[in-house]
């Protein structure tokens, strides 16, 4: 097992500190901002920088260079570079929410993925933590991290436009959960194309315009949005023989390619 310093005491910082304790790692830290970083390197085999990404660049250059000690940061958007001249460099990224200690550092040892690159420590630490890694490029990690944004951030703000609409017809978001967990597991078996159901994939133009004149005017927009990337998804997915051959429950009421204008039209509704 490594000897492990984690810089940084936020949520990122001490999720892993306990992750990697539980495990059988030896860890000092986490640090907290105000503590002498020049030899943070010295006597570990890793040094974790878990602070904000703004702040990398600048503990890493606080950091006395080792032969021995490799760097690693927790960034999913930054690269290697942002670690500057030290000789051993990584990059691990948990692909999952960390939204406190307790329940971050659960998380980070139950099989969930990293996204990896640089010195092969990096890997050894998410296998000593049951995870499963990817490797991610610097040149696409500005990519990676946007999809994982869309794919965490921007569900849970969606969440929070379905429990205002809810609101608005005197329902908790609550009973909406259930449907929203089966959305997901639908698409791990099924893929997004194979899982889209509703309106929107059956081309019901009426029932999408009876949507938008039933919610308030606030949340047209953010609806809007969501009608024109599912019409980008089911104009991908459903060509006629796919119709024909029952990929949905209904036919489409208007030709594919059509659907490709009702986008244009859904997404310049938002300038």
């Amino acid at each position: 097992m490594a000897r492990v310093r984690i810089i940084g005491a936020g949520r990122a910082g001490t999720s892993m500190a306990r992750a990697l304790r539980s495990v059988g790692h030896t860890v000092d830290g986490p640090l907290a901002r105000g503590a002498e970083l020049a030899q943070a390197a010295d006597e570990v085999d890793a040094v974790i920088i878990a602070t904000p990404d703004g702040q990398i660049s600048e503990v890493a250059r606080a950091i006395r260079p080792s032969m021995s000690c490799v760097v690693l940061h927790l960034s999913g958007s930054l690269g290697l570079d942002v670690l500057g001249a030290h000789p051993l460099r990584a990059a691990l990224h948990p692909l999952v929410p960390l939204p406190t200690a307790e329940l971050g550092a659960e998380r980070l040892v139950s099989g969930v993925t990293f996204a990896v690159a640089g010195d092969p420590l990096a890997a050894e630490l998410v296998a000593s933590l049951g995870g499963t890694m990817v490797t991610v490029a610097d040149d696409d990690r500005a990519r990676y991290h946007a999809a994982a944004c869309v794919a965490a951030n921007h569900v849970v703000a969606l969440l929070g436009q379905v429990e205002r609409i809810a609101a608005s017809a005197g329902l908790p978001v609550d009973a909406f959960l259930d449907l929203a967990r089966c959305a997901v597991d639908d698409v791990a078996v099924l893929g997004p194309k194979r899982a889209l159901t509703g309106p929107a994939a059956r081309g019901d133009w009426a029932t999408l315009e009876r949507h938008l004149e039933a919610i308030p005017a606030s949340e047209r927009a953010g609806y809007r949005a969501g009608v024109g990337l599912a019409l980008e998804l089911s104009a991908v997915a459903l060509t006629p023989a796919m119709a024909a051959a029952e990929v949905v429950d209904e036919p489409l009421e208007e030709p594919v390619d059509e659907l490709y204008e009702v986008r244009a039209a859904s997404i310049a509704s938002l300038a």
